[in-house]
């Protein structure tokens, strides 16, 4: 891995990755919510070779200043794969390669888990756009996506969010957006810190969500070390509740844009980002509708399983 967080895997590596998954694959009922088949994406997740284990272990030690890995050329099953779904609430239900290859990778990092809410609680999730929700911001949308802690809202909220690339967009406009706390931090004046530090804002459940969702308690943007603080934000949907937390959030927004790096995913890259710590988003793109569309495959994953049990009815895996 190289000083950037980068990973590229070498063919040997992509031929060890691409067997365990095609072995996922066959692996009846090949429902990839099936314990079982969790169970075995668990154990085969064991046979990621062990330059890519060791990065994503060293990655889930220590994030780094960018607060995120990218893992790229593994395998997605690029010559079968069928057109990009254009349908709303759209997930992966059956293995397919590139479930079974983020499935794997997201397995060495702690355990995968969905949220009720959020698309019938599916594991593995497709990010695709979605006509008519162009403006939308969420996973649907194509019009640029506010920098955001994913499920910033919910008190579960996930430490890692996984996208896989499985298909780009036809222009190449669409661009993973990253920043981390920990480079933000740097210019952000010590009284704005304390102030985003108290419970002095609010955030809103997204669209994604359904209806019913809690949302909306008051809680701190900045937690944990202020000199290394944890980060729960979304631009879009966090309000501050006074003049003072508006300016506050206002400098850390001018902060994080000053540090965000863009990074164009292709085919069999994965991004894997440290949701406690960086924020991500999306530029804008122009979906064509035509089945050859943006498509990429989302999970989200806890590092302390035992934190959520409360509200994983019969300890499975989706947060209700």
């Amino acid at each position: 891995m190289n000083s950037d967080g980068i990973l590229t895997v070498t063919e040997t590596e992509r031929s060890e990755i691409a067997v365990a998954a095609a072995e996922l694959v066959t692996m009846r009922p090949c429902l990839v919510a099936d314990p079982a088949w969790v169970g075995a994406c668990r154990t085969l997740s064991c046979a990621i070779p062990q330059r890519v284990r060791q990065a994503l272990r060293d990655f889930r030690y220590d994030p780094g200043v960018n607060g995120r890995l990218l893992l790229r050329g593994l395998p997605v099953g690029t010559d079968t794969l069928p057109p990009t779904p254009a349908t709303p609430e759209s997930v992966e239900r059956t293995a397919s390669p590139g479930a079974s290859v983020i499935a794997m990778v997201s397995l060495q990092l702690g355990e995968v888990v969905a949220y009720r809410g959020e698309k019938g609680g599916a594991l593995i999730q497709n990010v695709v756009p979605v006509p008519g929700r162009e403006d939308q911001q969420s996973n649907a949308g194509s019009a640029t996506l506010e920098m955001h802690v994913e499920n910033a809202f919910h008190p579960d909220r996930p430490d890692y969010v996984a996208l896989l690339c499985v298909r780009c967009d036809h222009d190449k406009e669409a661009g993973l957006q990253v920043a981390s706390i920990r480079r933000a931090l740097v210019e952000l004046p010590a009284e704005a810190r304390r102030i985003l530090g108290e419970p002095r804002f609010v955030t809103e459940t997204p669209p994604s969500f359904g209806a019913g969702t809690p949302g909306g308690t008051r809680h701190p943007v900045l937690t944990g070390d202020l000199d290394d603080p944890d980060v729960r934000v979304d631009f879009h949907a966090s309000h501050p509740l006074d003049d003072d937390a508006h300016e506050a959030l206002a400098m850390l927004r001018d902060c994080f844009e000053r540090v965000l790096e863009t990074i164009w995913l292709a085919p069999g890259d994965l991004a894997l980002v440290d949701n406690r710590i960086a924020i991500h988003g999306r530029t804008c793109f122009k979906p064509r509708y035509d089945g050859r569309d943006r498509w990429l495959h989302r999970t989200f994953v806890h590092v302390d399983h035992r934190r959520s049990r409360a509200s994983r009815a019969g300890g499975g895996f989706v947060i209700g």
